[in-house]
């Protein structure tokens, strides 16, 4: 169970509301698995879990760019500076509320793999942020190994591992995982929202969907055409 996030806003008023959501320390508690559940784990493969970077975990914006998503005077989480086509560029990067504790969490469950269609330049050193010396995002592809189709980049899990039963791809593009609905979970854009729990509300399907054969046996139902996280 998630840890709880204070009383509603009617009784203290939005804002109030909003920053006890943003700073309230989160808790997901793991219990200690029964010997069936530990069986089951134990008879099926760990699991893949591919994780998209922008707008996925992260959301940002460059030296003279600031998109109307980002609310004026929000400090960035890290500021990045690379040299792209030999010009520097700073890069004003925001964490997705509760990335930094749901990779703590789902790196217990699964094997983390970045896929990004971004430049690797920059794809690289977002991942390093977001692993924070933890050694959990070890495993990462970026914009070469995509493929361009009709303007948009394609993500092939078959590049990541070719047993398709065993990846869970989080994305907030469907475009990118068109060619693997079925192992699939959609999740909202995200931008600047400090309210944003789509991280959290998520933890309990990873969490059993671990102990499946096939992750396809229950992605396939296309939940997401009645619910983005």
């Amino acid at each position: 169970m998630y840890g709880g996030y204070g009383p509603p806003s009617s009784s203290l008023g939005l804002k109030p509301f909003l920053q006890i959501i943003q700073y309230q320390t989160v808790r997901y508690d793991t219990l200690p698995l029964s010997p069936i559940s530990r069986n089951r784990l134990n008879a099926v493969k760990r699991k893949i879990l591919v994780l998209d970077l922008d707008e996925t975990l992260i959301h940002s914006h460059h030296d003279g760019v600031l998109r109307p998503t980002v609310r004026p005077g929000t400090p960035p989480d890290f500021i990045l500076k690379v040299v792209i086509d030999k010009h520097p560029v700073r890069f004003f990067v925001h964490k997705r509320p509760h990335v930094d504790f749901f990779l703590e969490v789902v790196s217990q469950w699964y094997e983390l793999v970045v896929f990004t269609a971004s430049m690797e330049i920059y794809g690289s050193a977002v991942a390093d942020k977001l692993d924070n010396n933890r050694n959990i995002l070890k495993r990462r592809y970026y914009r070469q190994h995509c493929t361009l189709d009709l303007g948009s980049y394609i993500k092939d899990l078959s590049v990541v591992h070719d047993d398709l039963s065993s990846i869970v791809i989080l994305d907030n593009s469907p475009g990118a995982y068109r060619s693997h609905p079925d192992n699939a979970i959609p999740i909202k854009s995200w931008f600047s929202d400090p309210s944003d729990t789509a991280l959290l509300n998520l933890l309990p399907m990873l969490d059993a969907l671990r102990f499946t054969a096939d992750v396809r046996s229950v992605l396939s139902r296309n939940l997401h055409q009645h619910r983005l996280w």
